[in-house]
Protein backbone atom coordinates (compact mmCIF):
# COMPACT_ATOMS: atom_id res chain seq x y z
CA UNK A 1 0.00 0.00 0.00
CA UNK A 2 0.95 3.58 -1.19
CA UNK A 3 1.16 6.42 2.13
CA UNK A 4 -0.88 9.13 0.65
CA UNK A 5 0.49 12.26 -0.57
CA UNK A 6 -0.56 15.09 1.85
CA UNK A 7 1.84 15.81 4.92
CA UNK A 8 1.21 14.05 8.69
CA UNK A 9 0.14 16.30 11.12
CA UNK A 10 2.59 18.48 13.02
CA UNK A 11 4.85 19.04 9.93
CA UNK A 12 5.85 22.07 8.42
CA UNK A 13 4.89 20.86 5.13
CA UNK A 14 1.92 22.83 5.21
CA UNK A 15 3.73 25.84 5.81
CA UNK A 16 6.25 25.78 3.92
CA UNK A 17 3.48 25.53 1.18
CA UNK A 18 1.60 28.39 2.00
CA UNK A 19 4.75 30.65 1.91
CA UNK A 20 6.40 30.21 -1.66
CA UNK A 21 2.36 30.50 -2.66
CA UNK A 22 2.51 33.64 -0.73
CA UNK A 23 5.44 34.67 -2.02
CA UNK A 24 4.69 33.77 -5.94
CA UNK A 25 5.18 37.15 -7.49
CA UNK A 26 8.60 37.23 -5.42
CA UNK A 27 9.83 34.35 -6.98
CA UNK A 28 8.17 35.51 -10.53
CA UNK A 29 10.25 38.62 -10.28
CA UNK A 30 13.25 37.09 -10.31
CA UNK A 31 12.85 34.36 -12.83
CA UNK A 32 13.49 36.98 -15.67
CA UNK A 33 17.18 37.52 -13.88
CA UNK A 34 17.62 33.96 -13.58
CA UNK A 35 17.37 33.12 -17.55
CA UNK A 36 19.12 35.93 -17.91
CA UNK A 37 21.79 34.70 -15.57
CA UNK A 38 21.16 31.28 -17.55
CA UNK A 39 21.53 33.29 -20.80
CA UNK A 40 25.09 35.17 -20.09
CA UNK A 41 26.40 31.30 -18.70
CA UNK A 42 25.69 30.15 -22.62
CA UNK A 43 27.50 33.40 -24.28
CA UNK A 44 30.49 32.29 -22.09
CA UNK A 45 30.32 28.60 -23.07
CA UNK A 46 30.03 29.74 -26.92
CA UNK A 47 33.16 32.47 -26.11
CA UNK A 48 34.96 29.20 -24.83
CA UNK A 49 33.67 27.53 -27.86
CA UNK A 50 34.97 29.83 -30.51
CA UNK A 51 37.94 30.82 -28.90
CA UNK A 52 39.37 27.20 -28.90
CA UNK A 53 38.36 26.55 -32.44
CA UNK A 54 39.84 29.94 -33.43
CA UNK A 55 37.68 31.50 -34.87
CA UNK A 56 37.78 34.59 -32.84
CA UNK A 57 40.73 35.16 -30.22
CA UNK A 58 40.02 38.95 -29.04
CA UNK A 59 39.83 38.11 -25.70
CA UNK A 60 42.33 38.33 -23.09
CA UNK A 61 43.60 34.46 -22.33
CA UNK A 62 43.23 35.77 -18.46
CA UNK A 63 39.22 36.31 -19.31
CA UNK A 64 39.37 32.89 -21.14
CA UNK A 65 40.89 31.08 -18.18
CA UNK A 66 38.61 32.48 -15.74
CA UNK A 67 35.84 32.09 -17.67
CA UNK A 68 36.64 28.52 -18.42
CA UNK A 69 37.32 28.23 -14.36
CA UNK A 70 34.32 29.61 -13.70
CA UNK A 71 32.21 27.13 -16.18
CA UNK A 72 34.14 24.26 -14.79
CA UNK A 73 32.95 25.46 -11.12
CA UNK A 74 29.76 25.12 -12.06
CA UNK A 75 29.71 21.70 -13.60
CA UNK A 76 31.78 20.11 -10.44
CA UNK A 77 29.81 17.95 -8.45
CA UNK A 78 31.87 18.43 -5.36
CA UNK A 79 32.41 22.21 -5.19
CA UNK A 80 31.90 24.61 -1.89
CA UNK A 81 28.21 23.58 -1.38
CA UNK A 82 27.00 20.96 -3.12
CA UNK A 83 24.01 21.14 -5.40
CA UNK A 84 22.06 18.78 -3.72
CA UNK A 85 21.53 20.81 -0.82
CA UNK A 86 18.03 22.58 -1.46
CA UNK A 87 18.44 26.22 -0.81
CA UNK A 88 21.97 26.88 -0.79
CA UNK A 89 23.56 24.31 -3.50
CA UNK A 90 23.33 26.54 -6.21
CA UNK A 91 24.13 29.33 -4.39
CA UNK A 92 28.23 29.22 -4.68
CA UNK A 93 27.69 28.39 -8.26
CA UNK A 94 25.84 31.84 -8.67
CA UNK A 95 28.62 33.70 -7.31
CA UNK A 96 30.92 32.49 -8.89
CA UNK A 97 29.22 32.93 -12.51
CA UNK A 98 28.04 36.58 -11.08
CA UNK A 99 31.93 37.49 -10.01
CA UNK A 100 33.23 36.34 -13.43
CA UNK A 101 31.08 38.11 -15.33
CA UNK A 102 31.72 41.27 -13.44
CA UNK A 103 35.47 40.62 -14.61
CA UNK A 104 35.11 39.74 -18.17
CA UNK A 105 31.64 42.12 -18.58
CA UNK A 106 34.02 44.00 -21.41
CA UNK A 107 35.34 41.37 -23.24
CA UNK A 108 31.96 39.15 -23.07
CA UNK A 109 30.34 42.78 -24.79
CA UNK A 110 32.63 42.49 -27.63
CA UNK A 111 32.68 39.17 -28.12
CA UNK A 112 28.53 39.74 -28.30
CA UNK A 113 29.28 42.47 -30.43
CA UNK A 114 31.18 40.14 -32.79
CA UNK A 115 28.91 37.23 -32.73
CA UNK A 116 26.01 40.21 -33.97
CA UNK A 117 28.17 40.67 -36.83
CA UNK A 118 28.32 36.77 -37.90
CA UNK A 119 24.75 36.26 -37.35
CA UNK A 120 23.15 38.82 -38.77
CA UNK A 121 21.79 38.30 -42.66
CA UNK A 122 23.65 40.19 -45.29
CA UNK A 123 26.98 40.56 -43.33
CA UNK A 124 28.57 38.19 -45.73
CA UNK A 125 30.38 39.20 -48.71
CA UNK A 126 28.82 40.75 -51.50
CA UNK A 127 29.34 38.99 -54.94
CA UNK A 128 27.99 40.85 -57.86
CA UNK A 129 26.86 38.52 -61.23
Amino acid sequence: MSTPATPEPGHNHDVSIAKVNQRAKDIEDKLPRLKQFFEQAKLMLSLIKDYTAGRYRETPYWAIAAVALALLYVLNPADLFPDFILGVGYLDDAAVIAFCLKLVEQDLEKYKQWLATKTTPGSGPVIDV
